[in-house]
């Protein structure tokens, strides 16, 4: 206010001065005109932008601003982000261009540049991309569990088994086709750590042993139509159960209470690409995207996917029970 004050006495000077000026030569009128142009320069100084987790005004009016979101393919095969980002998308005044991959290629575009945040499910390398400075602020979103799921005869005998390890084994012995993603997805990092768990590095040269590189959806379509076993997570299948009839959950259970093996859960987080390593992201969208897929009213939704459908959430928020 004070600073509007005396740029209108400014102002008003500069008037007289003009006045004179014109008077006075071509020289001094040429002076006069400079000094307003500084005045116009100081009223449009101002503070930078600044990332907030709440609507700007700006936000809520123009053209919808855009966010990059690189993610796996189970949130968008299980139908998750197609009800819940409208709400995100109206709320900011936001389109959100989605980009399904493998949780090691989304990350991989956050560590190019190439998304403002990724939300995937590895653990390890989601550390490692915050530890490298590609991502900050990690935090978690929801999770679900892995199941193993095969053909209804079974040949394998891997029914009802606890562990999933015991269940590769009797697998690998029995040589049953297995379809596996090979996309370096968190679905694919996690079924090679029980591959290696049960003391076994099964390879394309085995026959038996089919690395796709495909997301999970088209995994499932691929084994359905081989009758082959395969992991998946929980949510994916259930979403496209109607459309896999030769597939069946094998291990796992029906439901992730019933599943006894505690290493098949599977942890998903959101990270923000860190703009001081690449400046051209949309910061403030990315953060607000984060606060927003953690906040109450989303976790909500998030829990509540899936149920009347499935009688049971095809993801649970927040973290899973140690």
């Amino acid at each position: 206010m004070i600073l509007l004050i005396a740029m209108s006495f400014f102002c008003g000077s500069v008037m007289i001065a003009m006045h004179n000026g014109m008077k006075k030569g071509a020289g001094m009128y040429r002076r006069i005109i400079g000094l307003l142009l500084m005045v116009f320069a100081l009223i449009g100084c101002g503070s930078g932008p600044t990332i907030t987790s709440q609507p700007t005004a700006a936000a809520q009016t123009g053209a919808a601003r855009v966010l990059r979101l690189a993610t796996t393919t189970s949130t968008q095969d299980s139908g998750l982000l197609d009800a819940i980002l409208p709400d995100f998308e109206r709320q900011y005044n936001a389109k959100v261009q989605v980009v399904a991959v493998g949780t090691g290629q989304a990350l991989k575009l956050g560590e190019n540049g190439d998304a403002d945040v990724v939300l995937v499910h590895a653990r390890k390398q989601e550390d490692a991309f915050v530890a490298a400075g590609n991502g900050i602020n990690r935090r978690d979103v929801m999770y679900n569990d892995f199941i193993i799921v095969g053909p209804a005869d079974d040949p394998a005998g891997i029914k009802g088994m606890p562990k999933a390890t015991d269940a590769f084994k009797a697998i690998a012995a029995k040589s049953a086709t297995f379809d596996a993603r090979g996309d370096q997805s968190g679905t694919s990092t996690k079924e090679l750590s029980i591959w290696a768990s049960a003391g076994l590095t099964p390879t394309a040269k085995l026959g038996w042993y089919k690395s796709l590189g495909q997301g999970m959806g088209e995994t499932l379509i691929a084994a359905n139509e081989q009758r082959a076993y395969t992991l998946s997570d929980r949510g994916t299948y259930l979403a496209m159960r109607d459309k896999l009839p030769n597939l069946q959950i094998l291990v796992g259970g029906a439901t992730l209470a019933e599943n006894k093996d505690k290493t098949l859960l599977n942890p998903y987080g959101v990270i923000p690409v860190n703009p001081q390593k690449h400046p051209n992201v949309n910061a403030e969208l990315a953060e607000q995207f984060a606060a927003w897929i953690t906040s109450p009213d989303t976790q909500a939704k998030i829990g509540a996917f899936g149920k009347d459908k499935f009688s049971q959430p095809l993801f649970f928020a927040g973290v899973p029970p140690q």
